[in-house]
């Protein structure tokens, strides 16, 4: 099962004594930040959580699959996330 956004914000406002509006507003500041920060080129490092860090993506050749004809796409910037020990450590 998957946490929505909405479940996320309501176990932040149990855990922390906020209301949810509050807890809402908190997560969505959370996101925005991670978010300018990969758009300007930096990486946002949770200690023991892990890291958020926008990888370049070299251009490359790939197939039309309605077509079977080549098409070049262009090279990009996509968001990565590495997950730290203390987090892998959890998860087993």
């Amino acid at each position: 099962m998957a946490l929505t956004k909405s479940d996320v914000c309501s176990q932040v406002a149990d855990k922390a004594g906020l209301s949810k509006a509050d807890a809402g507003r908190a997560v969505d500041a959370l996101l925005d930040t991670i978010t300018d920060a990969l758009k300007n080129g930096d990486a946002v490092n949770f200690v023991g959580f892990g890291s958020f860090v926008a990888r370049p993506r070299a251009a490359r050749t790939g197939l039309n699959p309605q077509t079977k004809e080549q098409i070049q796409i262009p090279a990009s910037t996509v968001p990565a996330f590495k997950a730290g020990k203390a987090l892998k450590d959890a998860v087993k």
